[in-house]
């Protein structure tokens, strides 16, 4: 029997723990609309997701394909986190006009920015297409031959509808591939920038703060969706208009209390929630770990320059935050893991599901194959991580021979009337890195990440070329000779003829590393992992499939794959430690209290500062007359969720979902009720930095502000 056909059965009749799981929209009805009631919510599930009716997701939009974004007014106007915005606004930025520092706000529609390269799509219809999918596919079947035969079927179902170039239709797997589902999506290139608070508000405590609680941080910008005659998507124009929605969001100014109904409407990108004990124990005891040393060693050096000098730290911003960003994460992912016995959990479950499927007479030795596949792969996959964090991401000269040798190879197959192209394309991306370059601080981090390869790996895994010689000379020497440092160099080398170009790319004893490195990972790496994890990705197919089958009072949901979800919980607090309790709400006070002058992580601005001695909040701050900044949730988010809208009991604006406590990071893995917290920015701060600070009175008044606590609703509020 087609897990598909079972699935529907199972779920109806279970209960999840509030807060846990990230939920398809359109099943809602039939599998979570009863407890979302019980816990608080007004809304029927219709109202959240329809395909014959403007609802909320006709609101939610999957912003530039790595965050989330909400509409909040009927002229486009589209809310997200200030770091979803970061490269846009720092593309925008420069020495004189500083908008990462100073902020900017767009006085009419003529002053709002065009992003190039941005896009706003919104889910259209998600379709049931496993009976397409799945069709001629047979148990005995090995992984190869089951994912030639879907992607036949695949092709064959997207080969029925005629799309135009903003319409876009995506089938992806669900439950580690039992399932599918079809998403049609409506894509909108034409997004703009409107406003973005300073980094004093947008990255308040910025990576001190980051993943903690409690947090202080106006985490959002203001974006706008344009679109073509009669409302349709176009390309950048200037003759586009603002872009009319299906659905926005009103914005509640009643605010929350602990114990109030909260919903998460995004994209959540990645979770694995139903790994073996064993992938669990080596992500928190060799991977977490490995990667963390790799990107503490950078960040470190990038920090040391970066508080040195204004500019550098203007080049390097957004390319630290980023890293940053895993890293801290990685390292709340190892503790949470450890502090809330994840492992010994999985193997009590992994026990009782022995003990099922040996009384049904299936299923049985799937765990022990997961051991042996994981322990045989553990070495491979540890060298794996050390190249992607170091030569493959953070030493930035060494991954620039990555696009280099996309040019070699592209003309010593095709000819060159084919480098041309990929010079054109190459040139236009080298600029921009090396906008954002520094070669001396590359160089050091080269030498401190190539010596903590050395330390962890088998002499094997390392270039021949640096045995028994010092990174530090080896530096100097790399960076010293090679033609590729800085743009001016590399511009006079692409502007040689095509054979002097490549023969100069291939001496580049930089490159000769690069590639050197490279044949190591392709010849002696690759080959025995791709084959344990492809053992491993069938394993869990059917791991997965069992477990559905063999817990039928347990509710399932599906990991997040970047499709759309919907994930409810409620304001709530939580206990981090022994006899330490953290309420579930922060105040502008906080941010006074944390304030340091002349601190770029926690400096106030002189304006922010008056307005709290004032507590000139306007119709922002709560009963009590402080100024909410943040509250917390327990609603199941990751990355992807960035900018996703919190959502109250009636389908209001409450907050910006824009980060999770650092003790429940592990929630890709591991969701556990007790400290699993996401962090939302309080839509009253957000409106209170717009109207109050920003002095942006007219972005206030496309808003639809209301008062659904209140005795009256109040359509709109001044």
């Amino acid at each position: 029997m087609r897990l598909i056909y079972i699935l529907p059965a199972l779920l109806l009749t279970l209960q999840a723990s509030a807060g846990e799981g990230m939920w398809l929209p359109h099943l809602l009805k039939a599998l979570n609309e009863s407890e979302m009631k019980s816990m608080g919510m007004k809304l029927k599930a219709e109202d959240i997701y329809s395909v014959n009716k403007g609802s909320l997701k006709d609101a939610i939009v999957h912003f530039g394909g790595f965050c989330t974004a909400e509409v909040i007014s009927s002229q486009g106007l589209l809310l997200t986190n200030h770091h979803c915005g970061y490269d846009n606004i720092q593309s925008h930025s420069s020495l004189e006009k500083n908008y990462l520092r100073d902020g900017y706000w767009a006085k009419n529609t003529t002053e709002e920015l065009t992003n190039p390269g941005l896009f706003a799509r919104f889910i259209e219809e998600i379709a049931d297409v496993s009976t397409d999918v799945l069709k001629g596919v047979t148990p005995g079947m090995s992984a190869a031959e089951k994912q030639s035969v879907i992607d036949i079927n695949i092709r064959n179902y997207k080969s029925k509808f005629t799309l135009d170039k903003f319409h876009e239709l995506e089938v992806r797997p669900f439950f580690a591939g039992n399932q599918y589902l079809a998403f049609f999506m409506v894509r909108y290139n034409d997004v703009r920038l409107v406003g973005t608070p300073p980094e004093s508000i947008g990255k308040f405590g910025a990576d001190t703060d980051n993943w903690v609680w409690p947090r202080h941080t106006g985490d959002f910008s203001l974006f706008r969706i344009y679109a073509g005659p009669n409302n349709e998507p176009a390309d950048i124009s200037e003759n586009n208009k603002p872009f009319t929605p299906k659905h926005s969001m009103p914005i509640s100014l009643d605010g929350i209390q602990e114990g109030d109904f909260t919903m998460v409407f995004g994209f959540p990108g990645r979770t694995d929630e139903y790994l073996p004990s064993i992938a669990v124990d080596q992500i928190m005891t060799h991977s977490d770990p490995a990667k963390i040393a790799v990107r503490d060693a950078a960040l470190n050096i990038m920090n040391k320059y970066m508080r040195n000098d204004e500019s550098t730290r203007l080049k390097y911003a957004s390319k630290y935050a980023t890293i940053a960003n895993s890293w801290k994460k990685w390292i709340g992912e190892a503790k949470g893991l450890k502090s809330t016995n994840a492992v010994g959990k999985k193997k009590t479950f992994e026990a009782e599901f022995e003990k099922r499927a040996m009384k049904a007479k299936q299923y049985t030795g799937l765990i022990p194959q997961f051991n042996a596949l994981y322990t045989a792969n553990l070495e491979a996959s540890l060298v794996r991580d050390y190249f992607s964090e170091a030569p493959n991401r953070n030493i930035e000269m060494l991954r620039l021979m990555g696009s280099l040798r996309n040019l070699v190879q592209t003309y010593e197959k095709s000819g060159e009337k084919d480098y041309l192209k990929m010079k054109d394309r190459l040139s236009a991306f080298m600029q921009e890195f090396y906008q954002d370059f520094s070669a001396d601080i590359d160089k050091e981090i080269f030498v401190s990440l190539m010596q903590i390869c050395r330390d962890n790996l088998a002499k094997k895994y390392m270039p021949a070329s640096t045995e028994g010689k010092s990174f530090e000379v080896l530096g100097d020497v790399l960076y010293g000779a090679s033609p590729f440092t800085s743009w001016e160099k590399s511009s006079a080398v692409l502007g040689k003829s095509p054979q002097e170009c490549i023969d100069i790319i291939k001496n580049d004893p930089m490159y000769q590393m690069a590639m050197e490195w490279n044949e190591i990972i392709r010849l002696n790496v690759n080959p025995e992992f791709e084959k344990n994890r492809r053992q491993i990705d069938s394993l869990q197919s059917i791991y997965m499939k069992a477990q559905m089958e063999l817990f039928p009072e347990k509710k399932f949901y599906p990991d997040a794959n970047s499709t759309l979800r919907v994930t409810y919980g409620k304001v709530q607090g939580y206990k981090p430690k022994d006899a330490v309790y953290y309420n579930p709400v922060t105040y502008l006070d906080g941010v006074m209290e944390k304030y340091v002058p002349g601190d770029y992580e926690f400096d106030v601005s002189q304006k922010l500062i008056q307005l709290h001695e004032d507590k000139d909040y306007g119709p922002y701050a709560d009963k009590t007359g402080k100024l909410p900044v943040c509250f917390l949730g327990s609603n199941h988010t990751t990355g992807g969720n960035s900018g996703s809208p919190a959502i109250d009991a009636h389908g209001n604006l409450i907050g910006l979902n824009f980060d999770r406590v650092w003790e429940g990071t592990m929630s890709d893995i591991n969701y556990d009720a007790s400290i699993c917290r996401n962090i939302m920015v309080d839509a009253r701060y957000v409106l209170f930095v717009i109207d109050k600070f920003a002095g942006a009175k007219r972005l206030i008044d496309e808003m639809k502000l209301v008062h659904p606590k209140g005795k009256k609703m109040k359509k709109k509020v001044k």
